[in-house]
């Protein structure tokens, strides 16, 4: 149910009843669930909220640590049961290929309402006169160079184990920038505090929801619209020799499971499906594990307990 069932738990009950005529039998409770977790604080959020909502209903989780694009072969084969914020934008063809062939199931949206770009802080837009439009980023990319990169600019990229966005636009889109991958997303972070605080140039690429957005009153480049077309014909967007020579198309973040789950635990796979979480409610616990310090566990521990109207209803629907 979109949004934890934002219209009351009554109106949350009857849609589930109607999208569950039963519940569903628990199946092997002594087995372990094995749940992914990825690079970011995110996923890591989503993913505890989801095994503690689990563990309510009587089942064991364990979670573990896997690279993001690199797992699909381990979900396939059940190593893996299930991977719960997966980013459309940079899934690998392995998992289009699993997925089509019905290795790898599509579960359905998480609800986050995402974006993914090119980002700076509001004052960089005074050493790049032109911002947000992305041609500035050609008459300023001097204003950007440091001593690794001159005569290029510099562009921080994501993390190298989650694929190459920002090398493969700037590439595309014939911009003269070296994108130099970010350690991780601390580290990507850690960019644009520094940048904040000196008022130092700096383009990245980044995400929403995030909390850094709001600390940092991000903004994002504005460049060609990103569309399939651009991606599948070289005719569209500004370079016509190639593809993917615009923005990210608008991601869809969704929920990705071993096939076998449903057979395997089936309430668990009921929860799973109806598993929302929105911008707005994961967005505060990312601050509060990357600005305030506290550990992840302790963040989702503390909203699963003073939020049971929201998610119980979800756990009860498929057991009771």
């Amino acid at each position: 149910m979109r949004n934890f069932c934002k219209l009351g738990i009554s109106t949350c009950l009857a849609a589930l009843s109607a999208a569950s005529l039963h519940a569903a039998e628990l199946g092997a409770t002594n087995e372990p669930i094995k749940l992914a977790i990825n690079e970011w604080t995110g996923q890591q959020i989503t993913t505890r909220i989801a095994g503690q909502m689990l563990e309510a209903a009587g089942y064991k989780v364990e979670y573990i640590t896997a690279g993001y694009q690199n797992m699909w072969q381990a979900v396939a084969e059940g190593q893996l049961d299930a991977a719960l914020e997966v980013w459309g934008s940079n899934v690998t063809d392995q998992y289009r290929q699993l997925n089509a062939e019905g290795k790898v199931e599509d579960l359905g949206e998480l609800g986050l309402v995402a974006r993914e770009g090119i980002a700076y802080p509001p004052h960089v837009a005074e050493l790049c006169p032109g911002l947000p439009d992305w041609e500035a980023l050609r008459e300023c990319a001097m204003t950007f160079a440091t001593a690794d990169t001159i005569p290029a600019g510099r562009l921080v990229d994501y993390p190298g184990d989650w694929g190459t966005p920002g090398a493969d636009r700037i590439k595309a889109l014939d911009l003269p920038y070296k994108p130099i991958p970010a350690g991780s997303e601390g580290a990507l972070v850690a960019e644009f505090r520094a940048s904040a605080e000196r008022k130092t140039p700096l383009i990245a690429v980044f995400w929403q929801p995030h909390w850094a957005i709001a600390a940092y009153d991000l903004k994002f480049v504005d460049l060609p619209e990103g569309t399939q077309e651009c991606y599948d014909d070289p005719a569209y967007g500004p370079n016509k020799d190639v593809t993917g020579d615009c923005d990210f198309i608008p991601t869809r973040v969704f929920k990705a499971v071993w096939p076998g789950l449903k057979d395997k635990w089936p309430a668990a796979y009921e929860i799973l499906k109806n598993l929302s979480l929105s911008t707005e409610q994961q967005q505060p616990l990312m601050g509060a594990v990357d600005v305030d310090g506290k550990p992840t566990e302790a963040v989702t521990t503390e909203w699963v307990r003073a939020n049971t109207d929201i998610w119980q209803p979800i756990v009860d629907a498929a057991t009771k």
